[in-house]
């Protein structure tokens, strides 16, 4: 590890340590798109034991031989010691297999350590690794963890900056006790922030260490022109052509429902379907699916004929929409606007609240996202987000500024067979509560706040008698 580069907390390290000190752990893979973080947060956890071994499978291709043919893992891990003269000692050692998915004979040996070599800490990652485990019909289950890691939360990128305080501060904010205002407007300004710098790891180390939305923003250009290359890794099952113009169709279409044809090429429905399953795999898009929210769970209620499309970072987006080719001048434009006049290209502001939802959400397992939209012909009626809380389905509304409608919220809530007993405004307002026509609680909780929503975070009671307005 470079010991002159400083690591960016994360929480997934939180995750890590529990795996690490449960007597009953399996072996762990660590899921998520490349260049999220991954490896450096296994590389951070290695720093807790007495020893750590490191095996990339991409840059050294021959120790794929002291897999080959074996289940023995105690001679594996053996021969791995001999190889790189690092000790390997149960509960001293952390064994990391760095892109595993390039050694199915490695992938394969996982499921044996857990019956051989329980007492052994084996973690293994790969950018790659879904289309790998799609290969294998049964890749050890029961036998085997998993870990999904996004690009780095809002909470994070505040960390990051040494901004815990102002974590601590917005969790303990309600609509009952608001942020005083010069908090409210310090994180409204980091948020704007984030908006341009993305949580892409290496882009906020960049940030953090410059000062420079330049040098951050060509550190996205970077990631974008290295997703695009990884493309050809894929030849042979898609043309990276079409992936390449199906990433781009995603990027145009944040926000909205996806419209196969809106894909330059002239390709069929079925082959940007099949793009966009592998885009899905490759960890770039995350699909919010519609449901007709009923009841939970979601997914019982989904239509497949409708879904919109998520890229994993909001810097990544605007590389793709072409904002790098302006950044000095539209960085400045988010920076110094007003927060009614956020942002508005693809519906980032949108996206962002989505992939906030789902990073806050627990990592042991891939989430789903859902939207609620009115289906009959000619009504035009959306809502963004629908979450289960509390055995409830309730409504998120996603506003980039502080004003906006909200007839297609009210119009949701009002639906009897729904049942939705309360709903939340995701906006730049400072906490706050009010009552929709139907006298029904919507709770404000700024776009900055995502993280309340999650975890251990329960909805207030419902304050009937409040006299909030709009």
């Amino acid at each position: 590890m470079n010991n002159n580069m400083k690591y960016l907390h994360r929480n997934i390290d939180r995750y890590l340590l529990e795996w690490k000190q449960d007597s009953d752990r399996k072996p762990l893979l660590v899921r998520g798109a490349r260049q999220v973080g991954k490896s450096c947060a296994i590389r951070h956890l290695g720093e807790s034991f007495r020893y750590y071994l490191e095996v990339n499978f991409e840059r050294d291709t021959n120790v794929a031989e002291i897999f080959r043919g074996k289940t023995d893992v105690h001679d594996i891990t053996e021969q791995l010691s001999l190889y790189y003269g690092v000790p390997v000692k149960p509960g001293d050692t952390l064994l990391f297999l760095d892109e595993i998915q390039s050694c199915t004979e490695a992938l394969h040996s996982l499921w044996f350590f857990k019956e051989d070599y329980p007492q052994l800490h084996v973690v293994a990652a790969g950018s790659l690794l879904e289309f790998a485990l799609k290969d294998i019909r049964s890749y050890g289950v029961g036998r085997i963890s998993s870990l999904f890691v996004y690009p780095m939360s809002f909470d994070e990128f505040l960390e990051a900056q040494g901004m815990g305080g102002m974590i601590k501060m917005k969790q303990g904010a309600s609509e009952k006790h608001p942020l005083m205002d010069a908090f409210h407007k310090k994180l409204v300004e980091q948020f704007r922030h984030y908006m341009l710098i993305g949580g892409m790891p290496a882009s906020v180390a960049k940030y953090t260490e410059t000062g420079s939305y330049t040098k951050a923003r060509r550190v996205v250009s970077d990631l974008r022109v290295a997703y695009i290359d990884d493309f050809s890794k894929y030849a042979g099952k898609v043309d990276p052509d079409i992936l390449r113009h199906t990433l781009i169709s995603v990027a145009r279409q944040i926000g909205n429902k996806f419209v196969y044809s809106m894909t330059d090429g002239n390709y069929r429905t079925e082959q940007v379907k099949t793009a966009l399953t592998y885009l899905r795999d490759a960890g770039l898009i995350i699909p919010v699916f519609h449901s007709a929210s009923n009841g939970i769970p979601l997914g019982a209620d989904v239509n497949i004929k409708f879904a919109k499309y998520l890229m994993i970072d909001s810097a990544l987006v605007l590389d793709f929409l072409g904002i790098s080719d302006d950044i000095q001048n539209h960085h400045i434009s988010i920076l110094a606007d007003t927060a009614e006049n956020l942002v508005d290209k693809g519906n980032v502001t949108e996206m962002i609240a989505g992939l906030e939802i789902l990073k806050y959400m627990s990592p042991h397992e891939r989430h789903d996202l859902y939207y609620w939209q009115d289906t009959k012909k000619g009504n035009v009626a959306e809502v963004d987000y629908v979450i289960p809380r509390g055995g409830t389905v309730v409504p998120v509304e996603v506003k980039s500024g502080t004003k906006g409608s909200m007839k297609s919220l009210y119009e949701f809530m009002s639906k009897p067979e729904k049942d939705i007993r309360s709903a939340i405004r995701c906006s730049l307002e400072n906490f706050g509560l009010f009552t929709s026509p139907a006298c029904k609680p919507i709770y404000v909780c700024p776009l900055y706040a995502l993280s309340n929503l999650c975890g251990d975070f329960a909805l207030p009671p419902q304050d009937t008698d409040s006299d909030s307005e709009t």
